[in-house]
């Protein structure tokens, strides 16, 4: 990638130099309106990027030429007396520097308000103090109190350069040439110090003079009633009038809230195409214009009553966007292409082997994406927001997974150092702390956190990217399909959507865009359900305590890998290397307490491989074998490469570090475990030799009281299929084979024709559990001997958990046994009740189906009977519109009827009544429900009135909805007490249209 250049138009300083692009014949620059041909590029040197290199003297022509230029761009804004006016020697020495990268627009910005008396102070964290947001979102955060008089203020105007976050337009990110999830907001701020005139006098100043923007490219936005503003822009700084705009309340009014403090707003946009005339112009168009700095003066109170009183304290609350700056002043096509963001770029294109000058459009716009995603992501780690599934920690992990995902687009693989297993996130975050420095010089001291963090978080989301998107481009493909075959929208069901966000980690806004693009939509009001539903058994299990190794780095140098030795025995001597309460390292702990107990060996099998960790006990013992201590494991998790996490309680005693301990694992919960794994391994064998060889393992649990196990295939299995795969495992296990196991070379075990377990990484020894004959896996988990102690197979369910992927749950060994003992007991109690044997229990129970469905039709038809009749009595209710036609029209309450009596007696109306006739019925069967029905014949629907347009508006006044044909409609509510009013409103409805459409 030698070859691969920053965009040509981009400036930067090195070395005291000014580097400048090249073009053409004369020495150009975005200052240098004035710089004619006298300026000679060969008086400079190109650099290795196409750059000319020339250091530019005060008594250079083209110095000379910038200066009398701008000046003369100035001179209408040097005679305001409220400005401090720059003389020759201010504007000398303030053109010494003529960089404009990124670094030196903020100092710059910062620098002038600092001449005037501005107080610099630091960024605020990402993280807000203020609790009703999430990220700090604009620079006047950290200022809301003062703005609400809440709090004193401390100095009367201050200036800072805020690091923000954003990530309510995420999508248009790396689509449109402005949109960023982080930014640098730069504002200058008085709280009730100066007000309009110095606001909008600075700002202009700032604009035309320090950052020498032509002024004839610059337009003004003004809130339409701000005849003030609008005075100071045109009568005193000479802004034309056909370059100011007046914008209404949406636009140019800023409010905090529904009452509170509010104001007008004024806004700067840079003109990129003032060749397109000044008719009919809209500042809202990106490819013409952008804002880049917005002026809010908060002068009014708004009342509760809506009205507007002023404030006994003005402020001003600006913010200038720093890469908008950049992008106007170093003459690139988006921000993207600043030196801001640029070189987080340049190294993304260069781990995916692309250059992102020849790339087309989609390419450009994922290396955007990660450009963009990259700044936001380190800055938030960098201020203590790591991922997680909820709050902060959700967007940092949600932009983290998109970058990944992203990058895989674009072919990065690996972290472009020759280790294809890599992350390369850290690669590319290296580059964002190095231009850190002059943003947040913390960054650069936590820059080893942010590495370690990113690193895990993208090699753990990779373990399951690659399997999640085989799956969600099935899950693509199938709802394609289906909407060909049935002429429907193609959609995503929100369970899909929820497995891949719930199983495999996607977030529920990449599965969209990658549905999007495939013009797939997605059911979110399911996945709504379903994410509720998990956040109410996350709160039923809130009293399980979830305990984690925050201080990884420094475990990883103290502690060493955890020795395994479960394969051979069930109980070792091992010594303490470390405690830890709620994640914290800790020397001792006593009865009572939660605890994470690190091991130099142990018997404990730790989570993996779809195999739960083992439970036990740890036992401090003292001469004589009396128990000093006891630990009681009930999970074991692998933490940091290959260091065991035994998680339990404190049972008896205390225990510290450095103490041996008897490690001893459950006998018989572990025999649970092997007899359920080796199961599982029969299981898959099973379903390939009966359902087809191309069925692959989609996930799996290996659990104490049952196995589960998810698998490829695209449809529910036959009754038939399900008993030939129990034989099979159940012919297996009474073979009483020998397993064999080995530890063997990837490679050898590959040609063999082992099977890799779903999800798992191997390294080039590998373990090889074999059951001769029937079943090769490459597995790290604990197996039975023999298969003959798996005694019996069963499986208890099949059912489909994704478009593509079946789930089978079945028991075995121990289990089983609980399982069939259970089942028989429900059995003989089924006997009891209904008199007969095990044999007649089928029979019995289909005849007293049969007997119940004939009572209830019986039960049905009395009903029915029934409503007839009443209706028989109210028919004398109907009353006549129209004077030729004569519609007959009945509109009641039937009481407490049920819905299908109901339908009875309408239909039993309509005929009584005679075409034309039109009939609306309600009924209450109890306290919370409605039923509606509505009955029109043939005459009252060819008038154009259908039954179920009708029904529906009517139906939502009783808090329900409904529908029909065009002659007969129904409807429910789940609100009573509105009946009356609801068949009230339809009485009217009807009589009205029918007495318009008869006429």
């Amino acid at each position: 990638m030698g070859s691969f250049k920053l965009p040509v138009s981009l400036n930067s300083r090195h070395g005291g130099k000014f580097m400048l692009p090249f073009p053409t014949s004369r020495l150009y620059s975005p200052f240098a309106t004035g710089c004619d041909n006298s300026c000679d590029p060969n008086t400079g040197t190109r650099d290795h990027r196409g750059f000319i290199i020339q250091t530019l003297a005060l008594g250079s022509p083209c110095r000379s030429s910038y200066r009398s230029s701008h000046e003369r761009r100035s001179q209408h804004f040097t005679a305001s007396a409220s400005a401090q006016p720059l003389t020759e020697e201010l504007v000398e020495d303030k053109h010494l520097d003529l960089s404009t990268s990124g670094d030196s627009i903020r100092r710059r910005f910062l620098e002038f308000y600092a001449a005037r008396g501005h107080k610099v102070l630091p960024s605020a964290s990402l993280v807000p103090e203020d609790p009703t947001v999430l990220l700090t979102i604009a620079g006047m955060l950290q200022f809301k109190p003062i703005f609400l008089g809440k709090v004193p203020r401390a100095v009367p105007r201050a200036a800072t350069s805020q690091r923000c976050i954003r990530t309510n337009d995420v999508e248009n990110v790396g689509r449109t040439s402005r949109h960023q999830t982080f930014f640098e907001m730069l504002g200058n701020f008085s709280f009730g110090d100066y007000f309009k005139h110095d606001a909008i006098k600075w700002a202009w100043e700032l604009a035309t003079v320090e950052f020498g923007l032509p002024a004839d490219r610059l337009w003004i936005s003004v809130y339409e009633d701000d005849d003030e503003t609008y005075s100071i822009w045109h009568d005193e700084l000479g802004v034309p009038a056909h370059r100011i705009k007046k914008l209404g309340e949406e636009d140019n009014f800023w409010t905090s809230g529904v009452t509170g403090p509010c104001g007008p707003c004024s806004e700067l946009y840079y003109d990129f195409h003032p060749e397109k005339g000044y008719s009919d112009v809209d500042l809202g168009d990106d490819a013409r214009f952008i804002e880049f700095y917005n002026l809010v003066f908060m002068q009014y109170n708004r009342n509760e009553d809506g009205s507007l009183e002023p404030l006994k304290q003005k402020n001003i609350d600006t913010g200038l966007g720093l890469e908008r700056m950049a992008r106007i002043l170093q003459q690139v096509p988006n921000n993207y292409e600043t030196d801001l963001i640029f070189p987080i770029i340049e190294k993304a294109s260069n781990l995916a082997k692309v250059s992102y000058q020849l790339a087309d459009e989609s390419t450009k716009s994922n290396l955007k994406i990660i450009g963009d995603h990259m700044r936001a992501i380190v800055y938030l780690i960098s201020d203590g927001v790591f991922p997680s599934n909820i709050g902060r920690g959700y967007v940092v992990r949600r932009l983290i997974r998109r970058a990944v995902r992203t990058g895989r687009l674009l072919g990065i693989k690996g972290d472009g150092k020759g280790n294809p297993e890599g992350a390369f996130l850290p690669i590319l975050a290296e580059d964002v702390i190095k231009l850190s420095t002059n943003i947040d010089p913390d960054v650069k001291t936590r820059g080893s956190r942010i590495l370690e963090e990113l690193q895990r978080e993208e090699l753990r989301f990779v373990l399951t990217l690659e399997r999640g998107e085989k799956l969600l481009e099935q899950m693509l493909i199938d709802a394609l399909s289906n909407a060909q075959k049935n002429g429907t929208v193609p959609c995503l069901s929100g369970k899909d959507a929820f497995l891949l966000y719930d199983t495999y980690g996607f977030p529920v806004e990449i599965t969209k865009e990658v549905a999007d693009e495939r013009g797939v939509g997605i059911d979110m009001d399911n996945f709504d359900i379903e994410m509720e539903n998990q956040r109410r058994q996350s709160q039923a299990a809130h009293n399980t305590v979830k305990l984690s190794v925050e201080n990884g780095a420094e475990l990883t140098e103290n502690i060493p890998d955890t020795e395994f030795l479960g394969y051979s025995t069930l109980s070792t001597k091992a010594v303490v290397e470390g405690l830890l309460v709620n994640g914290k390292p800790v020397r001792q702990v006593s009865e009572g307490t939660e605890v994470e107990v690190l091991l130099d060996r142990t018997p404990f099998y730790a989570e993996s491989g779809g195999q739960i960790g083992d439970h036990g006990f740890l036992y401090v013992t003292e001469s004589g074998n009396h128990k000093e201590a006891v630990v009681e494991v009930k999970d074991v998790q692998k933490s940091l490469g290959n260091i065991f996490v035994h998680k339990g309680t404190v049972k008896e005693g205390v225990i510290g570090v450095g103490r041996e301990v008897e490690a001893a694992v459950d006998a018989n919960l572990r025999q649970r475990a092997k007899v359920h794994h080796t199961a599982t391994h029969l299981l898959q064998a099973a379903l390939k030799k009966v359902v087809g060889q191309e069925t692959s393992q989609a996930g799996s649990l290996v659990a104490f009281d049952r196995l589960r196990f998810d698998f490829n295939f695209n449809r529910p299995l036959r009754e038939n299929e399900i008993m030939e795969i129990e034989r099979l495992i159940n012919q297996w296990i009474g073979d009483a084979t020998l397993l064999d196991t080995k530890v063997m070379p990837l490679t050898d075990a590959k040609k063999a024709g082992a099977i890799a377990m779903f999800g798992e990484k191997y390294g080039e020894q590998v373990r090889v559990v074999e059951v001769p004959g029937v079943s090769m896996e490459l597995c790290g988990g604990t197996h039975v001997s023999n298969t003959s102690e798996i005694r019996g197979f069963k499986i208890i369910s099949e059912q489909g958990v994704a478009s593509g992927i079946r789930r089978i749950e079945a028991v075995a060994g121990e289990a089983f046994i609980e399982y069939v003992i259970t089942r028989d007991n429900y059995l003989k109690q089924l006997c009891s009740t209904l008199k007969v044997s095990a044999e007649d229990v089928t029979t019995r129970v289909n005849n007293l189906l049969k007997d119940l469905r004939e009572a209830r039709s019986e039960v049905s038809a009395a009903r029915a009977k029934a409503a007839i009749y009443k209706a028989s009595t109210i028919i004398s209710n109907a009353s006549t519109v129209g004077s030729s036609s004569k519609i007959r029209v009945l509109v009641e309450s039937m009481d407490d009827i049920e819905a299908d009596a109901l339908k009875s007696a309408a239909e039993y109306l309509v005929d009584s009544l005679q075409d034309p006739a039109a009939v609306v019925l309600g009924s209450c069967p109890d306290d919370k429900r409605v039923c509606l029905i509505a009955a029109f014949s043939p005459g009252v629907v060819n008038l154009g009135i259908q039954a179920g347009k009708f029904i529906g508006p009517i139906a939502k006044l009783c808090g329900g909805k409904g529908g029909g044909r065009p002659n007969f409609a129904q409807a429910g509510g789940s609100e009573p007490e509105n009946l009356v009013g609801a068949l009230e409103k339809a009485r009217d409805e009807l009589v009205s249209l029918l007495s318009e459409k008869a006429a």
